[in-house]
Order: structure tokens, then sequence, then C-alpha cells
């Protein structure tokens, strides 16, 4: 089966939210499925989008398999030009468990990195994210806030793209600034 990494352009991006919204309802409930598609619809409306780091895995029939996105982020109004949220990232159910997402991961990092990147957050599993380099924010200063509720401290992750990346990166996570998550 042929992997193929593009940009989310223009021709996918209906497909690729119907693949996301399909997945976290599958893996979550319908409710979830419909917040992460109109997440991704708000992101890709802001300042926050970055269409260079919205990525699809296709196959050889040219059907997706895959999504990440990455978007700029900010903590307490600083960072923004420096930090990524990496958030969604949906394979196709049937399809999981065969590193499609760590190949999209790995892909973005990389062009994160040449963008000019220096950190990127995600919120997730550790187990699905450590082996990517992710560490515990919280070793870093990066602490969510009180309406941010993590089911354990080490479910918000940071990775540094260069080495001290993320050093100077302090603050409190908060998604208040999503329409969608209010």
């Amino acid at each position: 089966m042929a992997r193929i990494i593009k940009l989310c352009s223009e021709p996918y991006k209906t497909a690729a939210l119907d693949l996301v919204q399909e997945v976290f309802t599958r893996h979550e409930n319908a409710e979830e499925g419909r917040l992460v598609r109109r997440l991704v619809e708000e992101i890709r409306s802001k300042e926050y989008y970055v269409p260079e780091l919205e990525l699809i895995m296709v196959d050889e029939r040219d059907e997706i398999m895959g999504y990440a996105m990455f978007s700029r982020f900010h903590l307490e109004g600083k960072y923004s030009d420096e930090l990524l949220l990496l958030s969604p990232v949906a394979v196709k159910t049937e399809l999981q468990r065969r590193h499609i997402s760590r190949e999209l991961i790995e892909y973005g990092l990389n062009q994160a990195r040449e963008l000019g990147y220096k950190a990127v957050l995600v919120e997730g599993d550790p187990r699905n994210y450590r082996a990517r380099g992710f560490v515990t924010a919280a070793d870093h200063g990066i602490f969510a806030s009180e309406r941010v509720q993590l089911p354990h401290i080490d479910c918000l992750m940071v990775r540094e793209l260069t080495p001290g990346g993320a050093d100077h990166i302090r603050g409190i996570l908060d998604y208040g600034f999503y329409e969608t998550l209010t």
C-alpha cells in the first residue's frame, strides 16, 4: 500500500474534515466528532492556521488514510511565532496501528523545524507521544489552566524542535481563544 504525505490542499479539505469527524465519533462519540471538525474549521479560518502544516497521508487511490494539523499557538499571548499545537491527529480506524500517525507527525515536526518553529505542544496519551520525543510540559514550566481538564499532568507534552527551543517558553495553556472550545 502506497503512503504519500501531502499538504491538505483544497481538493482534500472536505474529505479531511469527514475523516476527522468519523474517527473522533467512533473513538469518543458523535458530539466529540462534530466538535473536533468545527475546531479544524475554526483553525483554518484564523491567524493560527499554517497551511504548510496541515497534512494528510493518501494511498495509491489518492484516498486519505490519515491527517495531522500543526497550528500556531500561544501561552498567555506570547510565543505564537515559535510555538505550535499538534491537534488533531486522526487515522482511519481500520488502518490504525500501522504507523501512519507516526509518519505524519515526524514529517510535520521536520517541516515545522524548517519553518523556524521552536517547540510543539500536544495533549494526549503519553504512550503515543513519548517515542516521538515529547516530554511532560510541566517539566518546562508549561501548565494547563484550571479550565483544561487533563486526566494526568503527563498528558500535556512538549517537543523541542531545536536544542533548547523550549527553554524560555513558559506559561499557562488555555484554549479560551478558540470559540469552538468555549
